[in-house]
């Protein structure tokens, strides 16, 4: 009898079934003086017991500002201390975080706002070129002429609170330490008392991924999905309370919030932040200073760390394990780094957003060859099957369908989107991925391309989709279509194939232009094809597949094209 494509993860190990903010109190009352979270660039060092101090003050101050269990908490900050002590403070009094793409810019900015209803942001100072009080007063102007606490804006009727990081007076913001001051009015008990509230079921965060309708979802995720989904990451990692993982990764994203955060806490674990955003040099100087034991990221952040012209000056001999996910993992680069760099076990975490995130990961007990040519078996406590896309009969071992995932992970639904909710789950619970993969007779799985119209960009989902609303917009613009092209550095880039109005002229620069400082930088296509027809089938549907044929061949990617992943 052939064997289906159906498969459950095994654990000894049950799940949690507590709130985050109990899990952290377990945690700092086993490991109070261990070091929970160091942020070089802030010259931060903080151990359990002080980290949480840090998250209870932080609570009490959202709940004398008025926040309650439930509420939206926006955070649109890089990776600084501060970020995850959010995370965790807002987790603690029930209110829901929504993770703000430091990278968006005001168009992206006020659709998030919006359609998650915040009611409280937290945003920083300027980096490089991104002034984010210019962009949020850009969105919000009414803001400028209000008191800290009673925001007044008709496009933004949730919001009342907006919390400055630092110490700077800016209109109608408070510092952060004003909340913080503000939270002394609230008792221990009162705090407690909130905490005790909540049930692990209850919304905690509100991530962002883009869709194909051309607007961005907000994926719903739970105290449940988030920390269990945290702690048996951690587990495939082997993580002790001994283990200090270098987090490179953007934390608004769940590689940062879950994968490292969550995976760490879950364990007693060390946090090391080496730089607001990622820098290489930074990554390395990290790792051997603070001995990290672990270290996340994408393909293209090891690639750059690899390529450093310093990178043998610095010892890595401390590293043993780390992720490296994202997106598609080059089977070559896996190895070198698992040589070079000393992580002998270093795993492979395969999900999405939509599961908090993971589903699939290889382990440290697993093969080199296991851990670089497949993205692992089911986590524990969940479910997986590969379908016929089109019958959505389970198919055979070893045959190519679409992954589809159940259990424990799966999010609650999209924000205020019950229609893309009913589209994303299927009566039975399932999460159709829209990625195509096999499953071998092991359990192992691989992914063998994509259903969805999707681009992954040094990491990044980008929908192409969302891109062409946008450029619609352009006046020269008669339509247009976005596609994936192979790329050595971020796994794949943006082409846009453009046609103009009659009698029009456009070149790709007054394109990036127009997308300057209204999108996010890493969504500007990279290429342009100016065309008078597209690709199509008889029936006139668009033919993406043949454009990208058109693409490689004309842009000279067929060696990009060939790069073999896991």
């Amino acid at each position: 009898m052939v064997e289906a494509s159906y498969a459950t993860g095994i654990s000894d190990l049950p799940l949690i079934g507590k709130t985050i903010g109990a899990m952290l109190n377990d945690i700092t009352a086993r490991f109070p003086e261990n070091d929970a979270l160091i942020s070089l660039h802030q010259n931060i060092r903080w151990t359990y017991a002080q980290f949480l101090e840090q998250v209870n003050a932080l609570g009490k101050g959202l709940m004398a500002l008025g926040v309650e269990r439930g509420d939206r908490v926006g955070i649109w900050v890089m990776n600084y201390a501060e970020w995850t002590v959010a995370q965790f403070a807002s987790a603690k009094i029930g209110a829901v975080m929504v993770n703000i793409n430091p990278a968006y810019r005001t168009v992206e900015l006020e659709f998030a706002m919006k359609q998650a209803e915040v009611q409280t942001l937290i945003l920083q100072g300027r980096f490089k070129s991104s002034d984010y009080v210019g962009m949020f007063y850009e969105a919000c102007p009414e803001a400028y002429e209000c008191s800290p606490g009673r925001i007044s804006s008709e496009k933004f009727p949730f919001l009342k609170n907006v919390i400055f990081l630092d110490d700077i007076p800016y209109n109608g913001m408070f510092t952060m330490n004003e909340v913080l001051k503000k939270g002394e009015v609230i008792s221990p008990d009162e705090l407690v008392e909130r905490e005790e509230s909540l049930d692990f079921d209850d919304a905690i965060n509100i991530q962002y991924t883009s869709g194909t309708t051309g607007y961005p979802k907000g994926v719903v995720l739970t105290h449940h999905s988030v920390m269990n989904n945290g702690f048996f990451i951690g587990e495939g990692m082997n993580f002790t309370e001994k283990d200090r993982l270098c987090i490179p990764v953007p934390f608004y994203h769940c590689f940062g919030m879950v994968l490292s955060n969550m995976a760490s806490v879950t364990h007693g674990a060390t946090m090391v932040i080496p730089s607001p955003a990622f820098d290489s040099e930074a990554v390395l100087r990290a790792v051997q200073d603070e001995h990290c034991t672990a270290l996340h990221g994408v393909p293209t952040m090891f690639i750059a760390e690899l390529a450093h012209p310093n990178f043998k000056n610095y010892y890595l001999g401390t590293l043993r394990t780390g992720i490296m996910a994202g997106s598609p993992c080059p089977i070559e680069k896996m190895k070198e780094v698992a040589t070079l760099m000393n992580m002998r076990d270093i795993v492979i975490v395969y999900g999405q957003t939509e599961l908090s995130p993971g589903v699939t990961m290889t382990t440290t007990k697993d093969s080199l060859e296991r851990r670089v040519s497949t993205i692992g078996q089911a986590f524990p406590h969940t479910e997986l099957k590969i379908v016929d896309p089109n019958t959505h009969r389970i198919v055979s071992r070893g045959e190519i369908g679409e992954i589809c995932a159940r259990g424990y992970m799966v999010m609650k639904g999209y924000y205020n989107n019950p229609a893309a909710t009913r589209a994303a789950l299927d009566a039975n619970g399932w999460v159709h991925t829209g990625d195509l993969g096999s499953m071998d007779r092991e359990g192992f799985l691989k992914v063998e391309g994509r259903l969805k119209d999707m681009v992954i960009r040094g990491g990044e989902n980008v929908y192409p989709r969302e891109i062409e609303e946008y450029l619609h917009h352009h006046p020269k613009i008669s339509d247009v279509y976005v596609i994936g092209v192979p790329d050595k550095k971020y796994g794949e880039e943006l082409m846009a194939w453009v046609s103009i109005m009659k009698g029009e002229t456009l070149t790709p620069d007054e394109i990036r232009e127009f997308c300057k400082n209204r999108i996010a930088r890493y969504k500007i296509p990279r290429y342009y094809k100016f065309v008078d027809t597209f690709p199509m089938s008889v029936t006139g549907k668009i033919q993406k597949f043949e454009m990208r044929k058109i693409a490689i061949e004309e842009l000279n990617l067929g060696e990009a094209s060939t790069i073999k992943t896991a």
